[in-house]
């Protein structure tokens, strides 16, 4: 939501500088996000000045362009070759001169250069209005009235001030505030409690409201009553559709928006400043009739986008009883709207539901200014003002007459809302004493009018544009904002109830872990619990389908429709984020649940998720950069198996039906307790990723299901050595390590203490389908010194085993 700081101040008269403004605005809930200096055209058109035509020739070399010469105020007249249609001798215009630079869209600026064209220097350019930012026509060139001086200042000429635009993080149940007018109420109430200064609510001025009857009539019908509780429309004939005032145009044009005509403009204006969207129609198109009505499933309807939809019986539509106009509330019609040639309006205001307006506006992918004020709630009593306030403006800009005083649709009269209040509950609720006197001035400063007053119990009337106040506990979050969130002092004291001791048990196992984790230089973070179905189906393979996705009622968007069925998808996301912004080496870690539905079981599971990418250390001059790898993962895997105590009981299989890649299944017991790999090249491809992510994806329930088998034990340091013996081992390449050390500790289970895997070999040396396996045992009794005959006695029984059980020879 953004707010110019010079057109608020037309309806709270302030001294607070913009800087200050937004610190009062921030601390009553309205948090403003950016403060920005703007101009009101891009650049300033700086170097741009009025110049005067002396002299125009046609172009010896080309049919469409001419030769001109412009005195700009300066020594020398500037020749400038000009393909404008409507170029004359003895006009003024605006020039840009060599240097200046424009911008016709903010996003795409031209500098000015000296050129030559067909053969002709051009020392400049003489201006359309769309080519300067001021506007959309591209016509041909801006021709200033005989008074304006050769010379001048452009941004003199135009008036263009300086101004500051507020951006504010509106959230969805402020819908009061998607005006200036709902801003200035809050200034005002706060400067009316803090006594900062005297100031109060300027209303717009509709003294020079005036209908002059006609012959021409509207009719409306309404039949869609629980869609749209009330609606009005009035006629304004006689009108001339041109380019709107200067005011006017810098107004918009503080808040980001184009202006297009004094008719469109006035229609956004008086949107932005009141917060209640309107709609002018051509009156030709609109006939006799307004019909509004719920549209036939399947017809289609070209919006004034230019793009043909297909309409449901859901949506509703404005029509003239035989075509439609526009769908209500969300996006006018391509033939039906305001044109050069148009005399004579249909002037829309109206109340529409939220619920309505905001299914269509998703279900047609359409975003608008007006559909995203009626979904968040319009004030039913505030239309006949917005109608009245901008007939006004377009009869006086347009140079028109009210000529039908607007017809009313509204069958059943919204009243205030009233709400039971407690001074006691409220100081309760804000956990700070605040005298009645003070609460009473605080609520009538937000227009909060208290009607019977018995003791600590008091009934209040709230005002219809506070559509979110329904309940004591929204009066008493009004009455602190403005009281002010840090005039609440801390206590002293506090109380805090600890849960019970499973609970604490079950966060103490999760925050070991995350200690261990950070230790090792991982990062938690913390994703959307929404995800897009488009990745379930485009890579969840075997491993997970639509079919079990928890689908949203209503999704904010495509991105973000089904809830997620793993943490993967949205931890690559960050690992993209990251890597976007030249942070390659990544580890990263989250806990969180993930949601299936199993036909009407819905099953939630928390996991935990680890990525790994990138450097395994940071550079170093005296160290080779070394990448991490699948066994790095595996690694910190088993350091979280072992805190846990159980990796002793955990075994690994090959990966089955996975959104990985490649990897192992983790089990501990007969548990399936995750799975650990890497993504594919697909995936890599398709989110952008541009090195291998290695993923480890925990069942965390399960995992604290299987209890803390961590015990410590205290044992004296053994007296005797460890003996070292190696193996080379040549195997098939289907065999793991993990089934080589499955089968040593089986054979011995008393003296051989650790197994390693210090080398792996595949070659052209080797036969195919073979690698080779470099292997130490280390073997220790802890009362007496081992013997070589000893050791080679349970060497040569693992031997014999491994070569039974998987094949292996040893190599020589």
């Amino acid at each position: 939501m953004k707010i110019s700081y010079n057109w608020l101040k037309n309806y709270v008269k302030t001294s607070h500088s913009p800087q200050k403004l937004s610190e009062i605005l921030t601390d009553t809930g309205l948090e403003v996000e950016g403060l920005n200096k703007i101009e009101a055209v891009k650049g300033g058109l700086a170097n741009v000045v009025v110049g005067k035509v002396t002299k125009c020739v046609p172009h010896t070399n080309a049919d469409t362009l001419n030769i001109t010469s412009v005195d700009v105020g300066e020594e020398e007249e500037l020749q400038i070759v000009c393909g404008a249609p409507n170029v004359a001798t003895g006009q003024k215009v605006i020039v840009a001169k060599v240097g200046a630079i424009l911008y016709p869209t903010p996003e795409e600026p031209f500098k000015i250069k000296k050129a030559k064209i067909r053969g002709e220097a051009s020392f400049g350019m003489i201006c359309a209005e769309d080519e300067l930012g001021l506007g959309v026509s591209h016509d041909g060139i801006m021709v200033l009235p005989e008074t304006a001086q050769v010379g001048q200042a452009a941004s003199e000429f135009f008036n263009l001030k300086d101004d500051f635009q507020i951006e504010i993080g509106l959230t969805p149940n402020r819908s009061d505030a998607l005006g200036h007018l709902g801003v200035a109420r809050d200034v005002v109430a706060y400067n009316k409690v803090h006594k900062v200064e005297k100031s109060s609510l300027l209303m717009p001025d509709l003294s020079s409201y005036e209908v002059v009857e006609s012959g021409e009539k509207v009719k409306i019908q309404v039949k869609t009553p629980n869609d749209c509780s009330r609606y009005m429309g009035c006629v304004i004939s006689n009108l001339s559709v041109q380019a709107s005032p200067d005011w006017l145009k810098n107004y918009l044009l503080a808040i980001g928006l184009t202006p297009i005509n004094n008719i469109v403009d006035v229609t956004n204006f008086v949107m932005h400043e009141l917060g209640t969207p309107l709609h002018a129609f051509d009156l030709s198109q609109v006939g006799e009739n307004i019909v509004v009505k719920h549209a036939e499933d399947g017809e289609l309807f070209t919006t004034l986008d230019g793009v043909e939809r297909k309409m449901t019986s859901k949506d509703m539509m404005i029509t003239n009883g035989k075509k439609n106009l526009g769908i209500a509330g969300v996006f006018g019609g391509a033939n039906s709207g305001v044109s050069e040639d148009t005399t004579s309006i249909f002037l829309e205001a109206a109340h529409f539901n939220p619920v309505s307006i905001r299914k269509t506006a998703k279900r047609h992918g359409l975003n608008t200014d007006a559909s995203f004020r009626y979904e968040r709630g319009v004030d039913i009593c505030m239309i006949e003002f917005a109608m009245k306030r901008a007939a006004t403006l377009i009869a006086k800009l347009g140079e028109g007459n009210i000529t039908h005083e607007p017809i009313p649709y509204y069958p059943k009269r919204v009243e205030p809302t009233e709400v039971m209040f407690s001074y006691k509950r409220c100081n309760q609720l804000i956990g700070n004493d605040i005298d009645v006197d003070k609460v009473g001035e605080i609520l009538n400063a937000l227009d909060i009018q208290i009607m019977h007053n018995n003791g600590d119990q008091v009934k209040l009337k709230i005002p219809t544009y506070r559509v979110d106040v329904t309940r004591e506990a929204d009066v008493i979050e009004e009455v602190l904002r403005i009281y002010g969130f840090n005039n609440i002092e801390l206590p002293k004291k506090w109380n805090i109830s600890l849960s019970d001791q499973n609970l604490r048990s079950e966060e103490k196992r999760q925050n070991t872990v995350a200690d261990l984790l950070v230790a090792q230089g991982y990062f938690e973070m913390m994703n959307n619990s929404l995800s897009s179905s488009n990745l379930i189906d485009d890579f969840g393979g075997e491993a997970f389908t639509n079919n079990h996705s928890v689908k949203m009622l209503n999704p904010l968007s495509s991105d973000l429709d089904v809830m997620r069925q793993s943490l993967i998808f949205q931890g690559l996301t960050t690992v993209v984020h990251n890597n976007n912004r030249q942070n390659a080496d990544l580890g990263l870690f989250e806990f969180g649940k993930i949601y299936q539905r199993f036909e009407n079981d819905y099953i939630e599971n928390k996991r935990l998720s680890i990525f790994l990418t990138g450097a395994k250390e940071p550079e170093q001059w005296n160290a080779n950069q070394e990448k991490v790898s699948f066994f790095t993962l595996k690694g910190i895997v088993t350091a979280i198996l072992d805190r846990l105590g159980l990796d002793g009981i955990a075994s690994m299989k090959a990966l089955k039906k996975s959104i990985l890649e490649d990897g192992m299944q983790l089990f501990v017991q007969k548990h399936k307790i995750g799975e650990i790999g890497w993504t594919s090249s697909k995936l890599n491809k398709s989110l952008g990723l541009k090195q291998r992510v290695y993923i480890a994806d925990l069942d965390w329930d399960m995992i604290i299901s299987l209890g803390n088998r961590n015990k410590i034990q205290f044992k004296p340091l053994p007296k005797t050595f460890a003996m070292r013996r190696d193996f080379s081992l040549l195997m098939d390449q289907s065999v793991s390590f993990q089934e080589v050390e499955e089968i040593a500790r089986k054979t011995e289970r008393k003296l051989l203490k650790e197994i390693n895997l210090f080398d792996v070999y595949e070659g052209d040396k080797l036969p195919d389908g073979k690698k080779s396996y470099a292997v130490s045992f280390y073997f220790q009794d802890d009362e007496k010194t081992l013997k070589d005959a000893q050791i080679d006695k349970v060497m040569e029984k693992i031997r014999v085993q491994l070569e039974k059980q998987l094949s292996t020879e040893l190599r020589k």
